[in-house]
């Protein structure tokens, strides 16, 4: 089985002023074909600390895929930095300069001097065509070893990595189809400590594997199998996952790709539960979530100053009145130093029902708590009470 790792390169990553897509779009392709990927990392414009890097990262995994540093310029220096792992020099092909001379046709453009470094690539590395860009991209091979070194534009990498490195990759290490599958459970209102108590046992297996991943107010619980088709994955998980449903049942509230809004949502349109929200504190976003999905049935109020409890409850009983709603829920979500509160009520088929919580975690995260928070009591209510 082959482990690779992934070094993304570029001043502006660390600056902070791009978002690296790159590495999850790589590990997503790995994953597909069975490789297993231990580390990310990234790394500045610097020849000396790329090449410390590769060298780090080319002793510990089989495959080393890099994104960026190979433009024109001075401070995209990937090309030099692998020919510094494996002690050779860079040499000049002309075919790929005549390959760079054809794009810059193709686009209508002119090539500067620079672009011909381009055309320079570490002495015996396997040159990678790009025919989305101009910047060719490269393979280099030492034994068992592969560096890949990819264009940083995801546009450009996602083409090779689908064109080229999936498919050298099988090849070169065997892989014969192996995939790695993830199945992923969204529960809320439990802790990741108290789902751990529940699920601990699970968490040692090594195939399939699981694990805790805490967001606030939610935690999701990660299952991976690795198995030479989808087929046998998903039969390997099976028992694992059904294990989880019947310990987490109530605080599951969907699966993969299935946002809370989302369940929540499904679960008033089928039950036709016109809801009103009455929010002060987390900016509208609530009923923002929820009308996405349900339009029809979602309407309320937003307030920017903090409500009384009298003034929301009065609130509540008006709009249930006035909209002819089902539902009524009001939060109010308040901060006092780093100790943020929030107080939820529903009013419901004749039942009016408050209570107060406290988020003592990052106060950035105060506002997703409470907006998961009330869309799970929501969630709770219907479960426990359908109409």
């Amino acid at each position: 089985m082959a482990v690779a790792e992934i070094i993304t390169i570029g001043t502006e990553l660390l600056l902070g002023e791009i978002q690296d897509t790159n590495s999850r779009f790589i590990a997503r392709v790995l994953r597909d074909i069975g490789v297993d990927l231990y580390r990310l990392s990234t790394v500045g414009d610097n020849v000396h600390r790329i090449t410390n890097t590769m060298r780090e990262a080319i002793m510990r995994a089989d495959v080393v895929i890099s994104t960026g540093g190979l433009g024109p310029t001075v401070d995209d220096p990937t090309r030099q930095a692998v020919a510094d792992v494996f002690n050779v020099p860079l040499v000049y092909h002309p075919e790929l300069w005549d390959q760079i001379l054809e794009r810059f046709e193709r686009y209508n453009r002119a090539p500067t001097d620079n672009n011909k470094r381009q055309a320079y690539l570490p002495a015996n590395a396997i040159a990678i065509t790009n025919e989305v860009g101009t910047a060719p991209a490269f393979a280099y091979e030492l034994g068992t070893k592969t560096i890949i070194s990819l264009p940083g534009v995801p546009r450009e990498m996602e083409y090779l990595m689908n064109n080229f490195v999936r498919d050298y990759l099988k090849k070169r290490y065997d892989l014969h189809e192996e995939i790695i599958l993830p199945w992923v459970i969204h529960t809320i209102s439990k802790g990741e400590s108290s789902i751990d108590e529940l699920i601990g046992e699970l968490e040692t297996l090594s195939n399939p594997t699981v694990g805790l991943l805490a967001h606030p107010g939610q935690t999701d619980v990660r299952v991976t199998a690795k198995a030479s088709s989808a087929t046998e994955a998903e039969a390997m998980m099976a028992p694992v996952l059904a294990t989880i449903r019947e310990k987490l049942g109530p605080y599951i509230y969907g699966e993969n790709e299935t946002t809370l809004e989302q369940a929540v949502g499904q679960r008033l349109a089928e039950l036709n539960v016109k809801t009103a929200i009455i929010e002060s504190g987390t900016h509208g976003e609530i009923r923002a979530r929820l009308g996405n999905h349900i339009p029809e049935l979602i309407s309320g109020e937003t307030f920017e100053v903090n409500l009384s409890n009298e003034t929301m409850k009065s609130l509540m009983y008006e709009c249930q009145d006035q909209k002819q709603s089902d539902m009524v829920l009001g939060v109010r979500l308040t901060s006092d130093g780093d100790r943020q509160e929030v107080l939820e009520a529903l009013l419901y088929k004749g039942e009016f029902v408050e209570k107060r919580r406290f988020y003592g975690g990052p106060p950035g995260d105060g506002q997703v708590w409470a907006v998961n928070s009330a869309m799970d009591l929501i969630r709770r209510t219907l479960q426990n009470n359908p109409r």
